[in-house]
């Protein structure tokens, strides 16, 4: 059926129940006594247009990617010994030389955060690989240490249930045939060893750094051939940042959108587009084009014929350095540390604002994530579960023109025509914090404007106003509403919103 939300005033009449409700604090607070009145902001809620907005869809690897939300990077290599982000290639094997190297380690401290998989630096700008490579001998097997590391984590992970994922530079500062046609096929080498002799890989993580080899010369990247070179040998990987299936946030401080959307012009997550905004400062969304700030809104998608779904991922170091650097390194940079709740800030903003988060988390120079990150790991996975831990039940029903009618699966919502609201009720009045929102995005990312309202008295007071919902959306109230009802209103969507998950918690 066709969602037709048109101007109307719906009546939908409440007892006059007492109930206390705390002041809302800086923001602006709406009762409703009579009804709501909902007309989709002026848009169009069906027709050729929408049809052809709700058509775009994860595939089959992105919706399993979905599920993932909080993961994790390692940046480990030659780096780690020199005390610097980018090595320039010309570093002796000799100084990579970890004395307690323990990728069990690193599985169990993540793992225990909640994490879902590791994406590991197999090979940085610096062309230093961490595996067993017969292309090249700069390499950890021509180091003291000796030891396929990338080896060593794959089954790391596979022991503690985690996705394993590579990350591979393309930009290499150290081989010679670097800036040249040959290096391509040097590249597909070294990614056809990663792809069959590690097992099942989820994730390959280009970034689009490109510049100067040894010789002085750029490379022309054959993007295609790369990916050609995955879908064949790991079918099942989706390919990250300077790929087809997840687009980079746009900055590396974990900094997302008012409105994140996935469904957005295929124009705007080029790799040329990527390549240019990449690497940039934390925090700041670079101008890939005219409309950084908009990915997805009606008035940017209808210029664009070539749509496609691309979910965002937010990729963010515990400190402002990828690789590890003692606390000295931090002496004229205060602010390099980030602490727990900055984390789990960023966590919130990101999983719960319809992104992934790509946690950095970098070993030291032993080979063990140091107990400096490990408390600030333990205290940010208490702040990220403690809003969830009590959860409510409820009684739900959807809200339409003919007053409400009662669900019977609450685990998936579809709304249909004249369907615009959702009502939920508890048993007794009760403290409410945090509400999770998700939609079924096998039905695309529908949801523009959505508000949340507590019933007080005999009307209604809104305690939250939202765009987008996406993958998930969670709300976490300042103040907390104490009700026996929340109802969650629809303003605007694409055709009928299709809900897979509303969770509510005190």
């Amino acid at each position: 059926m066709k969602f037709t939300l048109f101007s109307r005033i719906l009546a939908f009449i409440v007892a006059a129940i007492s109930v206390i409700i705390p002041p809302i604090q800086g923001g602006y607070v709406m009762e409703f006594k009579n009804g709501w009145c909902i007309d989709n902001n002026g848009y169009e809620s069906s027709g050729e247009e929408v049809e052809r907005l709700i058509s775009v869809v994860p595939n089959k690897n992105q919706l399993a990617f979905n599920d993932l939300e909080y993961y994790n990077f390692i940046h480990f290599g030659i780096n780690t010994f020199t005390d610097s982000e980018w090595g320039d290639g010309t570093e002796d094997p000799a100084i990579f030389n970890p004395t307690e190297l323990d990728t069990d380690q690193w599985c169990s401290v993540l793992k225990d955060t909640g994490s879902k998989g590791i994406i590991f630096t197999a090979k940085h700008h610096d062309g230093f690989c961490l595996f067993d490579t017969k292309y090249t001998d700069h390499s950890v097997m021509h180091s003291p240490y000796g030891k396929d590391v990338v080896a060593q984590l794959a089954e790391s992970c596979k022991k503690y249930g985690l996705k394993f994922g590579i990350y591979l530079s393309p930009w290499d500062r150290h081989e010679a045939t670097y800036g040249s046609d040959a290096y391509n096929d040097y590249f597909v080498n070294q990614l056809t060893e990663l792809c069959t002799n590690y097992g099942d890989i989820f994730c390959f993580w280009f970034d689009g750094a490109c510049g100067e080899g040894p010789n002085g010369k750029k490379q022309t990247y054959d993007w295609d051939r790369y990916y050609e070179v995955i879908h064949t040998l790991q079918p099942d990987a989706i390919i990250s940042n300077c790929g087809p299936d997840v687009r980079w946030i746009g900055n590396e401080g974990g900094k997302v959108r008012k409105s994140e959307w996935s469904v957005i012009p295929a124009s705007t997550v080029s790799v040329d587009a990527v390549m240019d905004g990449s690497q940039k400062e934390d925090g700041k969304l670079p101008e890939i084009d005219s409309y950084s700030e908009d990915m997805g809104s009606r008035e940017l998608v209808k210029q664009y014929r070539d749509l496609k779904w691309s979910p965002g991922e937010a990729d963010v170091s515990v400190t402002t350095g990828w690789f590890y650097h003692d606390n000295s390194y931090y002496l004229t940079n205060p602010t390099g540390i980030r602490s727990a709740r900055q984390l789990a800030n960023i966590y919130f903003n990101t999983v719960g604002g319809n992104a992934s988060l790509l946690l950095n988390v970098p070993p030291d120079r032993r080979g063990l994530i140091s107990d400096r990150e490990i408390k600030t790991l333990k205290k940010f996975t208490k702040l990220i579960n403690k809003p969830f831990e009590s959860p409510l039940d409820y009684s739900a029903s959807l809200i339409n023109t003919s007053g409400e009618n009662r669900l019977s699966d609450t685990a998936a919502v579809k709304l249909g025509d004249d369907e615009y609201g959702v009502s939920l009720k508890f048993d007794g009045c009760s403290k409410i914090s945090t509400i999770v929102l998700r939609e079924n995005i096998e039905f695309s990312q529908r949801v523009e404007d959505f508000d949340i309202y507590a019933k007080s008295g005999a009307g209604y007071r809104r305690i939250s106003k939202c765009t987008v919902i996406g993958s998930k959306k969670i709300v976490r109230l300042t103040v907390p509403a104490y009700t026996d009802e929340i109802v969650i209103i629809f303003n605007q969507s694409r055709s009928n919103p299709v809900l897979s998950e509303i969770s509510v918690y005190s």
